[in-house]
């Protein structure tokens, strides 16, 4: 978290300067066919793995394209998910950010929806071709300045990369989009093993931030009602949502707790066993999606339109609150009314979306 914040400070206290200060770069024309792409992706699990369907598409046009990804240490794990990838380099890394604006790569596709410094890297780079989104001074930094919808689906945000290299972009999302290597499905079915085969349903408690809570003791309420319907619930998540989970599956509850003992793969393999995934607004969320699981999600802050997982197998509660969604470029304000907009999906409702979507699997 840190590191997250020193790089938000780096960032306002450079990069809008840097903005105004560097030359634009020259219009191109039609380019060949690019040798490499570099692709800049900061920030948090969900936009890395929603960005895989671009990712899949550029590897569709240019099959022998040499694709590197330019990423944080806290998202770096959810490239494990997406085979497609040649190279992985850490933006949080002076040596292998400077090692990434040495590479040369023939365009360069900066993915960050605000924050300036990866447009200023993605500039140095000396690129041909530069795209990325033109959500304020950064956009004048690439060759081609894409426009920002807070209302699309951020799959279809990612996409729209993509038109500068005239790829035809697909009508219908291919599911699944990503990808549990063998290793992670091997050790998800050792510490699936004190279950047997019985059918599992999958807990995310955590969030980024603490207004995406729902609560945990919601969370026990709601396993315990799982319970009843003859299916074991699983606990995942990192090492802050151990206590939760020990909360969640107690002696009455039948389950496993295994937050904070899986890696983001193991946690993908987990799920891709799971009849159902029950998460609040996370990047958890959008593993499910990925893997073609069913889910059900609950939103407070965020854009549902934006952020929630399209399709007849995911299920979305939104209490629609008047002053709900309230978090814009991944910023949420301090909120005066008690972040009523999350705390107001009972448990009831969401053990009943589940149960929409459980005898359909």
């Amino acid at each position: 978290m840190l590191k997250q914040q020193l790089i938000k400070f780096f960032d306002s206290l450079t990069g809008k300067p840097a903005c105004k200060i560097l030359p634009s770069p020259p219009v191109v024309m039609d380019c060949p066919p690019p040798a490499s792409i570099l692709i800049i992706r900061p920030g948090g699990i969900g936009d890395a793995l929603l960005l895989s369907p671009a990712i899949k598409e550029i590897k569709r046009c240019y099959p022998n394209v040499f694709l590197t990804i330019l990423a944080e240490k806290r998202n770096a794990g959810a490239f494990s998910l997406i085979p497609e990838i040649d190279e992985l380099w850490q933006y949080d890394s002076i040596t292998q950010m400077w090692a990434a604006i040495r590479s040369a790569p023939h365009i360069v596709i900066d993915t960050e929806q605000w924050y300036r410094l990866s447009a200023v890297v993605a500039r140095l780079t000396g690129a041909g071709r530069l795209i990325g989104f033109a959500t304020n001074e950064r956009g004048r930094l690439f060759t081609d300045p894409i426009p920002y919808n807070h209302q699309d689906y951020e799959i279809n945000s990612f996409l729209n990369l993509l038109i500068p290299l005239k790829i035809q972009l697909p009508t219908e999302l291919t599911i699944p989009f990503l990808t549990v290597p063998s290793s992670a499905q091997q050790e998800a079915c050792r510490l699936l093993m004190p279950l047997g085969n019985r059918q599992l349903v999958t807990l995310f408690p955590g969030a980024s931030i603490a207004p995406r809570r729902w609560g945990v003791e919601k969370f026990h309420q709601l396993a315990g009602a799982i319970n009843g319907r003859n299916f074991d619930v699983v606990v995942i998540g990192d090492k802050n949502d151990l206590k939760a989970g020990k909360r969640i599956v107690t002696k009455n509850v039948s389950g496993i707790n295994l937050a904070g003992q899986t890696t983001l793969a193991q946690s993908a393999a987990i799920i891709e066993r799971s009849t159902l995934l029950i998460s609040g607004d996370s990047g958890i969320l959008h593993m499910a999606a990925g893997l073609g699981v069913a889910s059900v999600s609950l939103f407070g802050p965020g854009i549902a339109d934006k952020w929630a997982p399209r399709g007849r197998q995911h299920i979305m509660i939104n209490k629609n609150v008047p002053c709900s969604p309230c978090t814009k470029f991944g910023y949420t304000p301090k909120c005066a009314n008690h972040t009523v907009c999350i705390k107001q999906i009972s448990v009831t409702e969401v053990f009943r979306a589940a149960m929409r979507l459980l005898p359909k699997q």
